[in-house]
Parts: C-alpha cells; sequence; structure tokens
C-alpha cells in the first residue's frame, strides 16, 4: 500500500478531496497534514476520523526540518499539495503570510519529497520511481481578462494580487524542480471553486449567510466581476486524474465552463432562498448592497479546459445551476435553516 501525503486537507478543497479519494483508491493509505488554522477545521473531514487507510497530522509547511522528519517517517510516495493562504482580502491586508505559506511552504514540500525520492538529478531511487508530486494552483496567476478570451495552460503569468502572486512563484519552484531535478511533477490551475464545506468568509457562504440573517449582503463594486464556476466535486476528480494519469512537468487548467458575473451568483441563490424559505415580506434581493471595490480586483476569469478534457477524459458533472441548488441546501443543513 503506498502512503500519499494530502496537504491542506482539512480546508475547503481538500476536505473535499479526501474522502472522495479514500473511498476511491483503496491501495492507498492518505496521510492529512493541515496546521489548523482558521480555514482547517477537523469537523470538515470527520467521515474519515478512524478510517484505517487516513492519519491525521498536525503542522506546518513552513517549517522545514518538521516537513523532513515527516517524510522520513512516513515515507511517502506521493504528495497531493493543496495547503495555502487563499483568501485575497487577506493578503492585501497581510502579504507576508501568503509568501511564507505559499513559497516557502512549497519550496520545504518539493525539497524534502526531492532528498527521499532522488539521489541526484535525474537519479530516481529504486522505490520512488513512479512517486509524484501534485500541486494544486489557482486560474490568478493568469492575471485579467477582457470580455474575451480564455486562460489556456501556455497563458503568460501576470498575477495581480499577493495572494495570486504567492501562487504564481509556489508554481514556478515546481515548474523548476522538474526541469533542474527531473522530478515527476504535475501542476493544476483550477477557476473558482464552490460548494460543501467552504469557509463562511467567501462570496457564495457569504451571501447565503447574511441573507438567512436578513443583514445586507455586500457585493463588491458593480458586481459585473466575471469568474468561471467550477464544483468542487468536479475539482477534485480532475485533480484525482491529473494525478494519476498527467504527464510529468505538464500543467493541466480545469475549469467548469460556467462563467457567472456576480450579479448573477447573488440573485440566483436569493431567488433559490425564496422558494426553500421566504420572507414574511419582500425577497432576499432586496438585501443586496454595493461596497466599495477591492484593490486589484481582476475583471474576469475563464479557463479553456480542453487539455484535461481530451488528453485525460475530464468532463465536469454539474452546471452552475445544479450544482449552486446543492450547495445552498448544504448551507441551509448546515445551519439548520
Amino acid at each position: 500500500m503506498k502512503t500519499v501525503l494530502v496537504t491542506g486537507g482539512a480546508g475547503f478543497i481538500g476536505s473535499n478531496f479526501v474522502p472522495y479519494f479514500i473511498e476511491n483508491n483503496p491501495d492507498y493509505h492518505l496521510v492529512n497534514l493541515d496546521l489548523l488554522t482558521y480555514a482547517g477545521n477537523l469537523d470538515n473531514v470527520k467521515e474519515v476520523q478512524g478510517h484505517e487507510r487516513y492519519t491525521f497530522v498536525k503542522g506546518d509547511i513552513c517549517d522545514g526540518s518538521f516537513v523532513k522528519d515527516l517524510f522520513d517517517q512516513y515515507q511517502f510516495h506521493d504528495v497531493i499539495h493543496f495547503a495555502a493562504e487563499s483568501h485575497v482580502d487577506n493578503s492585501i491586508s497581510g502579504p507576508e503570510a501568503f509568501i511564507k505559506t505559499n513559497v516557502l511552504g512549497t519550496f520545504n514540500l518539493l525539497d524534502a519529497a526531492r532528498k527521499l525520492w532522488m539521489n541526484g538529478p535525474n537519479d530516481y531511487k529504486e522505490d520512488f520511481k513512479a512517486a509524484r508530486f501534485h500541486h494544486v494552483s489557482t486560474d490568478e496567476v493568469y492575471g485579467t481578462l477582457g470580455e474575451t478570451g480564455l486562460f489556456e495552460e501556455t497563458t503568460p503569468y501576470a498575477p495581480n494580487s499577493p495572494y495570486s502572486a504567492s501562487k504564481a512563484g509556489s508554481d514556478m519552484i515546481v515548474r523548476s524542480y522538474f526541469h533542474t531535478y527531473g522530478m515527476n511533477v504535475v501542476t493544476t490551475n483550477c477557476s473558482n471553486n464552490y460548494g460543501p464545506k467552504q469557509h463562511d468568509e467567501k462570496l457564495i457562504p457569504t451571501i447565503i449567510r447574511k441573507a438567512i440573517s436578513g443583514e445586507n449582503i455586500p457585493i463588491y463594486g458593480d458586481g459585473k466581476n466575471v469568474r468561471d464556476w467550477l464544483y468542487v466535486l468536479d475539482h477534485c476528480k480532475g485533480i484525482e486524474l491529473a494525478f494519476k494519469s498527467g504527464i510529468a512537468g505538464e500543467t493541466y487548467n480545469i475549469g467548469g465552463r460556467n462563467e457567472r458575473n456576480n450579479l448573477y451568483i447573488v440573485d440566483t441563490i436569493c431567488e433559490i432562498l425564496n422558494q426553500r424559505i421566504p420572507l414574511t415580506s419582500g425577497r432576499y434581493q432586496d438585501l443586496i448592497t454595493f461596497v466599495k471595490d477591492r484593490p486589484g480586483h481582476d475583471l474576469r476569469y475563464a479557463i479553456d479546459a480542453t487539455k484535461i478534457e481530451n488528453e485525460l477524459g475530464w468532463k465536469a458533472d454539474e452546471n452552475f445551476e445544479t450544482g449552486i441548488q446543492k450547495t445552498v441546501d448544504w448551507y441551509l443543513k448546515k445551519w439548520n435553516k
């Protein structure tokens, strides 16, 4: 049985991936490494606690000595790296944590993996010939789009926030370990995820939470910023495919082909709530309030997922309209509404 290290497995995407991967890969023991900052919660992975093929370790990927000791202890055959500081607003007010976690933390993991798996450039140890480092990244590294066009794997990087810059830096370090050392790496860049277990600070949970509390629903600027929305379980399936079947050194963009602006998002959620738990008077749309736009707010992201669709056979199962209903219902159940 192989042992795979999943970093950040108590966060949003990681905690959806962990139970999915354990259920569908009986030949793996999964070690979940998470620092349990505000964005990580063990309740997110309660369905696998006590599972014979699951181990949780609390720790910081910024601590190089700790990371090396962990690799020595568990002899990981593979790494799937989710752990990151990811809230753009927080990166504007406090960028240092993003540089440390996303850049230094990724380096620590890569270098520990290299020392375990390889004996000098391009010379794999026999036991780790197929060992893979899968780096999970974001479409925000590409910057912003106008009204047309799509991000492709060859799109030049142009990050505009400290968060996206730190992720771009980590992507480049991963790339360098392939080209310099011959490490078996693969990178996936995803569009905006949504679905169960997302932190309350993010857009969709914020809209739902504010609405059901009867508070004003804040929308940045004019609400016309566009994102390509990807249901989190579809993303998890794409990560699994790229991890197992992706070509070493390659990048795969994972997007839902669901471009929606924030006005559409908030109106759709409000309309679902109007049907699920109607107000005694008025409609949830009456709570929408426009607030000052955040600095460096990119206008539009949209991913061309042709490569992973054609080469690996991935396809999103959910469109936005089906995925958002599942998401709203999950949060209503969570908050007993």
